[in-house]
């Protein structure tokens, strides 16, 4: 079997470029695996707090986000906590700080 999927620095590169152009502050915040690793954004869009969204694939393979709280924003002691948390269960985790005080996130399945 094929995995066709584009590398995840490769993907992040891309995507941090594309922040770049549009006037939105993002920045790598820890480095995972280079070719597989998982996203997680760290999204403020208030000075004091933030959403956290994850990467997944579908059941059909496509790549989706979904918020790690419940919450539609948290503090952010709150997601610095549970960013550690998830670096602990997965150190190949990517972690990517953006600001987006408008709520738009140029990230396809967002």
């Amino acid at each position: 079997m094929v995995d066709d999927r584009i590398p995840t620095h490769l993907w992040i590169d891309a995507h941090l470029h594309r922040f770049s152009i549009e006037g939105i502050p993002a920045v790598v915040i820890k480095t995972g695996q280079k070719l597989g690793g998982t996203i997680l954004l760290k999204i403020y869009q208030s000075r004091t707090e933030c959403k956290l969204l994850t990467q997944m694939r579908d059941l059909d393979d496509q790549l989706i986000w979904i918020t790690t709280h419940k919450e539609d924003f948290i503090a952010e002691e709150k997601a610095d906590a549970l960013v550690q948390k998830s670096i602990e269960r997965d150190p190949d985790l990517w972690v990517i700080e953006i600001e987006s005080h408008d709520g738009r996130i140029p990230v396809d399945g967002i």
